[in-house]
This record gives C-alpha cells, structure tokens and sequence, in this order.
C-alpha cells in the first residue's frame, strides 16, 4: 500500500512539472497601435479615452491576467499619405492590433496594409458603408452604425417633414461620397432623392465655400444636409450665415459630426452656437449608465483645457480598447501565442538601395485568430452593448438622439433607431423584434427651426435664377372654350387656362411662369408628345386639357383632377315610329296571360270567400258569374265596387291590390318608355356592340382614344378614323357604309359640349374608363402637390364651378344629354314573385274556409240518426251524405248556418221531452 501511493504521487508532481512546458508562457507585455489626427475635434477625444481605457484594462486584474497592455499612438495629421507612413510605421513596432483610424479615407488605405499583416483594424471613426465589404477582411468597425445608418435616420426625418428633395453638401472624399451615396438610397428607397450634389474639396478655403453655398442658394431644394468633417464643417455655416441662408425657410440637417464639435466644447461655444441656430443634428446613442458618467468625469478631471469634453466618438474609442483587450485575452486563455515572421514577397522587393525598410514589416501569424475572437465580443461598454451582428462586421443596434440646436446648446427632439425608426421613447436596451412603423405612426418634438420659427418650413422656393417656368399649352384648333390662343397678354385663354390661374393665385408664394403654344394651329397637337415634352425637361409642366392616363403618369406627376372624365360613345339616333297597338308592347304575350288568368282566378276566390257573407256575391248564377268577372278585372284600375266583408277576402284582396299596383306602375313607366324611346340608328347599344361590329369607330385628332382602342380594346387600327370635332356630325350622319363612321369614342367633356348644340346624337352604354384632366409636371415637382391641395379649396369654395360656367353653359340640347339604350319588354321572370304571394294567399283563405265549412256541417248534421231512431221503431239504413246536399250547405247564408244549428240543440231536447210525457200519459191507472 506504501509503495503504490508513493506511486501516485510520483506521477502528479511529473504531471505538474509537464503542465508549464505544455502552455505557453504568457507574455509580460502586448502591444497594440492608435491611428488618429492627434489635435482633431475626433481625435483629442479619443486620445485621452484611448489612455484612460489603457490604463483602466491594466488595472483591472481580471482582464489579461498580468500581462501588461502597451499602446503606441501615431498621428496621421489628416492626410492619407501621412496615415499610410504611420501605419507602415506602426506595424514595425509588431502591435498585435490598431485601434483606428478616425479617417474613412486613410482606413481604406491602412486596410491594405493590415490585410497583408494580418493585424485587425478596430476603426472607431470610419462611417464609410464601403468598408464593411469583403475587400477588407480585417477592418472591423467598433462604431455604433455606419452612415449607411445615419442617412437612414436623416431620410426618415427628411420624410417625416414631407420633404421630397434635399441638397447634399458633402466633403469630396471616401467619407463624404460614400455618405452621400447613402443618402440618395435612402431617399429613393422613400420616393425622395437628392436633387443636387455640392462637393466641398477638403482643403477648401473660405472663398471656395462661399461660391460653393451661392450654387446651392440658386437651387430649389431649401433642405440641406452638411456632411462634412468637424473641424471644417462650422465653415459652412458660417459661410451660409453671411449669404443669409440661416434664415426662415431653409431646413440644416446635420450629420453626427456637427454634435461631435457641440459636445467637445463644455460650456458650450458660444461663437460656434451662433452660426448653427435652429439646425438638426444626430448624435450617436448611448444610454446612460455610472461607467460613462465617471468616464466623462476622469475625461474632464485629466484635461489640462478644462473646456474639453468627451464626444461620442471618445466614447467609441475607449470601448475598442476594451474590445482588443478582451479578444488578446480570450486568445491567451486558450494557449495563443503571439510569434510574427517575415513576409517573403516583402523580402524579395527590398533592393539594396532603398531606405523604406520593408523587410522590418512583420507578419502577425495569429492575426486570423485575434480577428475571430474579436467578432465574439459581447460586453457592456460605456456606449452601451457591445456585440457583432451575426455574420457582420458592425455592433448591432444603430441608434441615434435627434438633437435641435437653440440659444446656447442642444435640445433632444426624439431618437431614431433600426428598429423604431423616429420615436419620442429612447430605443430598448435589447430590442427582439424589428417595428417598421409607417411614417404616420413616427414622432418627433417640436423643433424650432432657422428663423425662430416652429413651423416646418416648405422645404423648396423657385430657383433664384430668373427663369420663368415654361408652362406647355395645347394649340387646340377646335372647341377653343377649353384652351385656345388669344390677344391677351398670357397669349392664351379658356376654362383650363382660367382653373390654372385661380389655383395659383391660391399658392403661398408667387410663380412666375410663361405660357408657350404647343401645335401648328392647323390640327389639335398630340397630347402624349405635350406631356414628353414635359418629361424631356424642355417644358417644366403642361396646362390644358390633359387627361390623366396611366402611360404618361409613368414619366410625369399630375395635380389632382379638375375635371372628370371618361372615354364615352356616341352614336346617332332616329324617333322610334309608334302604332295603333303599341300599348300592348309593354308585356310579353305569357305576362299578359298569366295577368288575365290571376284576375279571373283571385275574382273566383273572392266570390267563394264572400258568397255565404255578402248578398252582394248572391243571386241568380248569371249574375254571379257576371260578378266574377267584374270584380276580378275592376282591381286593375281600383274601380270594384263590391265591398268584401269576410276577413279572409279582405286578406286575399289587400295582397292582390299590391300586385296590381306593382303591375300598373310597371306597365305605365314601359309604356311610357317605348311611346317616347329614340332607336340607335346603327344598333351598336354600348361596348360590347362596338367592339362585335367591323364598323369603322371615329376619335378624335390627339386623343389618346387611339392608343386606349388598340393596346386595351385591341380594336384594329383600320377601323379607326382621326376626326376633328367639326367632322362629328358629318360622318355621324353619313353611317359606315356611306364613308362616315358608326360611332365616335371621345372624352365626356368633348362630347357634353357637341351634343349641346346637336341634338341629333345620343351617348350610349356606360364610360368605359375613368379619369380626369390634370396639369402635369415634372417627376417629383413640389408644385404638383400644391396645386393639388390649390384644386380642392377651388372645388369647395365653388370657383370651380363658376369657372365651368363661365366657359362651358349648356347649349338648347343640354336636356337630351345622356344614355339612351332600347327598351325591354316586361316578362314572367320579373313578376312571378309577386304572382306567387297571391296564389299562396289565396290558397291559405281557401283552405281555411273549407275548414270552417266542414266543421259547420258536421255540427249542422249532429243528433239527425239519433231522433229519427226514437221516432221510427224501425231503424233505417245509415244514410250517405250526398254533394249536393253539402253544396247546399255551402250556399247557405252565413246566418241561417248558424241560426241552424243554435236550433237543432234545442228542438231536439224539446222532442225528447214531449216523447217522455206521452209515455207516461199512457201507463195511467185507468188505462190499466
């Protein structure tokens, strides 16, 4: 037993003295790079948080667990060529990872050089979407969002306000392109865009800032959106306020930068505060927490400048110091070991000659596997959660404070998140599930906006260079009362010119426009080359009679109809000849017989139910059946003069007056119909007999009716006809067959004007489209929205009406207006409902009263066999009842049936009294 636990513990200090040569030894110290402008507004920022998070990882004792944290710091002075030297420099102390840069620019450099080295990049500053594409595997972004992000956030806001148009003003380099690209996809993904690009060069001067603004002051958009750096962006609006463009009216959108420059500075800038009043700005989240208060404290505390503050970008600084700590740590846990070699293609381009010393540059060989466990980070930071979507490169959850910048600092005005979007309520801590709300379901605060003003601005003024907008105008040859060319000043006039003018004067602001002659004034032009025209950009819009149609809204937007329309036909038509036996036609000939066969059928049952009742249904047959027949057909016109007084016939007889009137109603108004009716001369009644017929089929010269018949009704272009509205009547009247057409398919408006003052002409059948005449305008145009809204208060205050009036009154045949289609005649199927009710009333008072007559009888004949019996003392066979005797029942008054059998009872008792006292008479005493 001694010597086998002398065994064992042999083997555990063997075990013990191997395990130290199995892992390797951490190292003492490891040794990480800064890329950033040192004297930057990001820059000063994250510096003093770069040694602040240094300081406070190897402190704690439960991170990297006695291995010292180095951080060697470069400045990169703002230059993409000074940045490339730093990071060549930096990678020659062998840092095992680079916290940096703050430049897009300069990263996109850098991350070539770090994916030779292997070394991951942790940008705290970089928004460029293009970044996180798989060209540059070891940039990783340690910023909350990319601008992809927070051009989502400014489109939202953008949408929000209802504006369609911005102004970017961006700074020509990866950063600002690579914003700005953002930004127009999401507006387009928002039916918005950006109307103009303003580039600022980076080392721009003052001068060239100021001829950059007095382009953007001539455009139409009044939204701008600066994204710019922060140590060059307050020169924009310093050059805006000097040319008056921080006024009322315009809408400052600016992008994080401008709340990096605002909260570096504690107390606030008051110079600087001056130039910004009213413009919105977006600040990166982060919530609230004691680790970011006492950052913010220490920050101030160590600051030799009392008046510097931590921004978010510090913010963003220090957790990806963390973040590069907790990856080497993980990484040493798990037996890394930090070893970097020579990259050999580096060794075969060194000539003996160069003073580069590329041959220093080492490879990080653990480089893919520090990566990894950087993307595994999941830790609370200063700027709330830090952790990786999956598969991505950037933390999750995006968010952003909307901030209004007034009198001496920034008001919170709402938040926008990925998941939220524009809300009032600060983004979960752990949203689950994304909420797309829809933009009427979004709130922000009230902002006060350049100007001093609560009221959003419009967001978009005419540009201020002199032009006249070139308003299109169709030179319409005939029916002039519409739009035609006159000696007024405008050139032009009629009932589209006049609804133009009414609904602009109605506009906030004033337009200046210039009216242009479309057409030769030979022939009405082609309204669908008007409205490309307005799409070619060589008219800004067209005002006439121009119908809305789903192929021109396709490339230009409409204002709101004025006018409705429709593609209707019209046709000739002759007076329908009348006869001496037209007042038949109205029924077919079984209505009229089942008619006559339901009056002599509810006479008869009426007779049946009031014959025992009424003596004015009695006498001789003759007269009966002369009652019959009277009775039935004196209901048509409500002329019977017999009174029913049974209840079952005043039952039957108020459902059949109700048929009847139904009938007489009916019969008037077809009679009247087919007495007055016009018949269509080609016999075409509406669409479908349009199209069924290889009849020749008018429109008229620049109509779209053209394009609708071939493409939607595929109707043959040889049987179409290009008519000028002077031509209607003519070929109208000449037919198909003698050169003129069948039937004409115009717009409703055209043809209410031509049937005016021709009365000769019938529409027939339904409109077969709907639609409207508009103004049209170019894609996006803010003027068709407000013209829009112009039309309506014109329709409900009745200018619009009066406008009408003024160029469009009835003519002498305004009356005869309308659809006229023939006359159908009445037949069974539309009546035998009613004829039902009756026959199943008639048949319940029928069966009722049969009843009742049974059950009298059988009591009229009650106790006959048994008197007969007494009286007889020979009992005769049971007697059969005969029809006869039960249809002079039936004929008997109501009143003597009744008084019949009240008597029978007591005659019977009477007789039996009289047989008892005879019996006993004849048993007295003498006679025994």
């Amino acid at each position: 037993m001694a010597s086998s636990g002398s065994a064992l513990l042999l083997r555990i200090l063997c075990l013990c003295s191997v395990l130290p040569l199995a892992l390797p030894a951490r190292p003492t110290n490891v040794t990480i790079g800064a890329l950033f402008t040192f004297d930057s507004v990001i820059g000063s920022s994250a510096r003093a948080a770069i040694d602040l998070a240094v300081a406070d990882v190897n402190r704690d004792a439960a991170v990297l667990n006695g291995t010292h944290l180095t951080v060697f710091a470069q400045d990169t002075k703002c230059s993409g060529f000074v940045g490339t030297i730093q990071a060549l420099q930096l990678m020659e102390k062998e840092v095992v990872a680079v916290v940096g840069p703050q430049s897009s620019g300069i990263a996109h450099v850098v991350s070539h050089v770090v994916n030779e080295l292997h070394v991951p990049l942790l940008s705290f500053a970089a928004t460029d979407p293009a970044l996180a594409s798989a060209q540059y595997p070891y940039f990783v972004r340690a910023i909350r969002g990319d601008d992809s992000s927070q051009m989502a956030a400014v489109a939202d806001i953008a949408t929000y306000y209802g504006w369609r148009e911005v102004t970017a003003i961006y700074v020509d380099n990866d950063y600002g392109r690579g914003g700005v690209d953002a930004l127009g996809d999401a507006l387009e993904a928002r039916r918005g865009k950006v109307s103009f690009k303003a580039p600022l060069p980076p080392d721009a001067d003052a001068a060239a800032v100021v001829d950059l603004l007095v382009q953007v002051s001539m455009m139409e958009s009044r939204v701008c959106v600066v994204h710019v750096n922060p140590d060059s962006g307050l020169a924009v609006f310093a050059a805006a306020r000097s040319l008056g463009m921080m006024a009322s009216g315009y809408v400052w959108i600016a992008t994080d930068w401008l709340a990096a420059a605002v909260d570096s500075k504690r107390p606030a800038d008051h110079r600087m505060m001056s130039l910004i009043q009213g413009v919105v700005t977006l600040r990166q989240y982060t919530p609230d927490s004691g680790a970011k208060r006492s950052l913010k404290s220490r920050f101030a505390a160590g600051q030799l400048n009392r008046s510097a503050a931590v921004n978010a970008y510090g913010l963003s600084a220090y957790d990806a110091v963390w973040m590069a700590a907790r990856a080497i740590d993980e990484f040493l846990d798990d037996g890394g070991n930090i070893t970097f070699s020579a990259d050999p293609r580096l060794q075969q381009e060194v000539n003996g000659s160069s003073t580069l010393r590329l041959d220093s540059l080492r490879v990080f060989d653990q480089g893919e596997l520090l990566l990894q466990k950087v993307m595994l980070a999941n830790f609370t930071g200063v700027t709330g959660n830090v952790r990786f979507s999956a598969g991505g490169k950037s933390l999750v959850d995006p968010a952003y404070e909307v901030l209004n910048v007034g009198g001496t600092g920034v008001r919170r005005v709402g938040y926008w998140s990925n998941h939220s979007r524009l809300s009032v309520a600060a983004p979960a801590p752990t949203p689950t599930t994304r909420n797309n709300r829809s933009i009427d379901q979004q709130r922000l605060y009230s902002v006060v906006w350049p100007g001093e003003t609560t009221s959003p601005p419009r967001g978009w003024v005419f540009p201020n260079n002199g032009r006249l907008l070139r308003i299109g105008v169709p030179y319409r040859t005939t029916y002039k009362q519409f739009v035609s060319k006159d000696s007024s000043p405008d050139g032009v006039s009629g009932y589209c010119i006049d609804v133009f003018k009414a609904a602009v004067a109605l506009l906030p602001y004033p337009v200046p426009f210039s009216f242009i002659l479309f057409g030769d004034g030979v022939k009405n032009p082609s309204y669908g080359d008007l409205v490309n025209k307005v799409a070619d950009n060589y008219f800004d819009a067209a005002v006439g009679d121009v119908s809305i149609v789903t192929n021109r809204t396709r490339v230009v937007d409409f204002t709101q109809p004025y006018v409705e329309s429709g593609l209707v036909i019209l046709s000739p038509v002759k007076q329908k000849s009348s006869n001496a036996w037209a007042f038949l036609k109205p029924f077919t000939l079984g209505m009229w017989a089942v008619t006559g066969a339901f009056f002599l059928f509810v006479g008869s049952v009426i007779w049946v139910l009031e014959h025992r009742f009424n003596p004015e249904f009695r006498g001789s047959p003759r007269q009966q059946l002369v009652t019959i027949f009277y009775f039935g057909f004196s209901t048509m016109f409500f002329a019977h003069r017999e009174n029913t007084v049974s209840s079952l016939g005043r039952f039957v007889l108020l459902i059949w007056l109700f048929v009847v009137l139904i009938i007489n109603s009916s019969y008037t108004a077809s009679l009247t119909s087919i007495l007055t009716v016009q018949q269509l001369s080609t016999g075409i009644q509406g669409l479908d007999g349009l199209l069924a017929s290889a009849d020749p089929i008018g429109y008229q010269v620049g109509s779209f009716a053209k394009s609708y018949m071939m493409q939607e009704l595929n109707v043959p272009e040889s049987r179409l006809r290009e008519l000028n509205i002077d031509q209607y009547a003519t070929s109208l009247r000449l037919g198909p067959h003698n050169g003129g057409v069948a039937a004409i398919v115009d717009e409703l408006p055209y043809v209410d004007l031509f049937l005016s003052t021709n009365c000769q002409f019938k529409t027939v059948g339904q409109e077969f489209t709907k639609s409207g005449w508009g103004f049209a305008f170019q894609r996006d145009s803010p003027l068709a929205v407000d013209l829009s809204t112009a039309i309506l208060t014109l329709s409900e205050n009745g200018d619009l009406q009066r406008i009408h009036d003024k160029w469009l009154s009835p003519g002498q045949c305004a009356s005869s207006t309308g659809t006229n289609v023939a006359v159908d005649r009445l037949n069974l199927s539309s009546f035998w409902g009613l004829f039902l009710i009756s026959g199943i009333a008639c048949f319940i008072a029928l069966l009722v009263f049969f009843t009742r007559i049974l059950c009298q009888y059988g009591k009229y004949n009650q106790g006959v066999d048994e008197v007969t019996d007494e009286e007889s003392p020979v009992r005769r066979p049971e007697r059969i009842r005969s029809i006869r005797d039960l249809m002079a029942f039936v004929d008997m008054k109501e009143e003597e049936v009744k008084r019949a059998i009240r008597r029978k009872p007591s005659d019977d008792r009477r007789d039996r009294s009289i047989a008892s006292s005879g019996g006993a008479s004849s048993l007295s005493p003498s006679t025994v």
